[in-house]
This record gives structure tokens, C-alpha cells and sequence, in this order.
């Protein structure tokens, strides 16, 4: 086990690492993006410097609570702050669906009144640049973030907003060469649209993994009959019941359950190797991070009331 929060420490630093150079990117180029935007009139770019802005909000909010996810237990917190790292990405699913709306809502708004005449034009030259230089400062930033992506809910949603900015670079730039070689400035704002219509499915798949850590659901990818049938599998155990498992964060599984064992272990004094056993396959073959047992003489379960799993 301890070689596990060892890990677990090590990517807590390398997650933080990976946050502070991504910002540096991301920080640097919208300022770039928003002048851009305004001096060449597209909407597009406009609308990606705003996700861009939200991204950095986001990767800031994400840095903050991978800082205080690293604080030590209390006896106040006594699983920790890790949740903090929840939380963060909460905040980034809901802020990735404020700025989808307000990007479509800008694009409409300038698809109604193009089709009543009011003229927008777009420099497509100083866009197209624009745009291939986010591009590279998307891919930047997803090569920094993708390798904690799988380790932490948090960095996960900080990579999902940076993959996004990079699709819409690439959409900027198909419209930036659409107006040049057309002059068809509508595909400024219908890039606008795309953009937006790719922000959302990304922050209802954030928000759907955030709400399966806060309402305590079994993680996706952990099956709990398997768990079962390893500890029916161990020497000396006869059943298990009142089976819980849980996340306090992506990779921070949770285990609890009663397990009824015969008199022998108790007779033998062979409790402690039992428990050591049980949690070292927890651990071992589920990356089960913390897990409690509750040894008790075979046939307890069927005296106790309460309806267990």
C-alpha cells in the first residue's frame, strides 16, 4: 500500500506540473486570439479565444484544487481533500456549458443579421495566421496535460476543454479558407456554431463522471461480482456481504464489506494474514486504494436485519 500512495503523490506533482505549464501556453496565446479577433472582425476567432478563456479559468480552478487535494488527512477531513479535485472539474463542466451557449447565441445573432443585410466583414488573412498559431498552442498543451489525463478526474477535464480548443482551431482555419477563397464570410459564425456544438457533449460526459464520484456510485470500471468472487476465492472465507465500493476521486477507489470467515481463522489467530491477504488482492487486482473488512464468524449474516448488497 505504501508504494501506491507513493505513486499516487509522485502523479499529484507531475498533475500540478503538467497544470502550470499548460496555463503558461493557454495564457499566453489569448491575448493573442482577442486581439486577433477584434481586428480582423471574425466572430470565430472571437468565439475561440473565448473558449480559450474559459479553459484558462478552468486550468487555474483545476491547479488550485490539485494544490489543496494534495493537503494531508485531518481529523476533519479524514479521507483527505482529493474531492477537491471533484469539485474542480464541476466547475469546468459547468463553465464549458456557459460558454457553448454564448457562443451560439453570438453566432446566431450574427447569422440573423447577415441574412438581413447588416454586413460582416472578416480579414480572412490575419485569421487564418491567427488560427494555425492556437493550433500549435492547443497541441502544446494537450501533449503537456494528456499524460495525467488517466490519473485524475481533474486533469481529465483540463484536457477534455484544451482537446476542444483544438478541434476549434481547426475549424477557424477551415473557415478562414473558406473566406478567403470564396469570400463568404457566413462560415465565420457557422464555424462559430460547430464549435459551440462540440463544447457540449464534452461537458455532459465531465459532469455524468463528476456526478458518479459525488453520488457515490461504484466506479465505471469496477465490477463488483468479480470483487465478490476473489474474496469467496481466499482460504478461510465462507461468505460476503454489505459490499460497498465508491471513489473519493479518479483512481481513489474505496472498500468496505463484512466478510464471514470460518472458526478456524479466529481459533488460529490467523485474522491479521487474512486481512493482510484480503487487502493486498484489493489492491493488487482492483487498485483499490483504501479497503475495510469486517471479519465475522460464519452464518452472522443471516442474524443481521438490514438488507445488505
Amino acid at each position: 500500500m505504501g508504494h501506491s500512495h507513493d505513486h499516487a503523490a509522485d502523479a499529484h506533482v507531475a498533475g500540478r506540473r503538467r497544470l502550470g505549464i499548460a496555463i503558461a501556453i493557454i495564457a499566453a496565446f489569448v491575448v493573442v486570439q482577442v486581439v486577433g479577433g477584434l481586428l480582423t472582425g471574425s466572430l470565430a476567432l472571437l468565439a475561440d479565444a473565448g473558449h480559450m478563456t474559459s479553459d484558462l479559468l478552468g486550468l487555474v480552478v483545476a491547479l488550485g484544487a490539485a494544490i489543496v487535494a494534495a493537503r494531508p488527512a485531518n481529523d476533519r477531513q479524514t479521507y483527505g481533500f482529493r474531492r477537491f479535485e471533484v469539485f474542480g472539474a464541476l466547475f469546468n463542466g459547468v463553465l464549458l456549458v456557459v460558454v457553448a451557449v454564448a457562443v451560439a447565441a453570438s453566432a446566431i445573432g450574427r447569422l440573423a443579421s447577415g441574412a438581413s443585410g447588416e454586413a460582416h466583414e472578416v480579414a480572412g488573412g490575419p485569421m487564418l495566421v491567427i488560427a494555425i498559431v492556437g493550433l500549435l498552442a492547443n497541441i502544446a498543451a494537450l501533449l503537456v496535460l494528456r499524460g495525467g489525463a488517466s490519473q485524475s478526474i481533474n486533469l481529465r477535464g483540463a484536457y477534455l476543454e484544451v482537446l476542444g480548443d483544438t478541434v476549434g482551431s481547426v475549424l477557424v482555419i477551415a473557415a478562414a479558407i473558406v473566406i478567403l477563397v470564396t469570400g463568404w464570410d457566413a462560415a465565420d459564425p457557422i464555424a462559430s456554431l460547430l464549435i459551440a456544438g462540440l463544447i457540449v457533449p464534452r461537458a455532459l460526459v465531465l459532469l455524468r463522471d463528476v456526478m458518479r464520484v459525488l453520488s457515490q456510485s461504484v466506479p465505471a470500471e469496477t465490477d463488483v461480482a468479480e470483487i465478490r468472487d476473489h474474496i469467496l476465492g481466499t482460504d478461510g472465507v465462507v461468505a460476503v456481504h454489505d459490499v460497498h465500493v465508491w471513489a473519493i476521486t479518479t483512481g481513489a477507489h474505496i472498500f468496505s464489506a463484512h466478510v464471514e470467515v470460518e472458526p478456524a481463522v479466529f481459533a488460529e489467530g490467523r485474522v491479521g494474514a487474512l486481512l493482510d491477504e484480503l487487502g493486498g488482492c484489493l489492491d493488487e487486482h482492483f487498485d483499490v486504494e483504501h479497503s475495510t473488512f469486517q471479519l465475522e464468524p460464519s452464518g452472522r449474516g443471516r442474524r443481521e436485519s438490514t438488507t445488505h448488497a
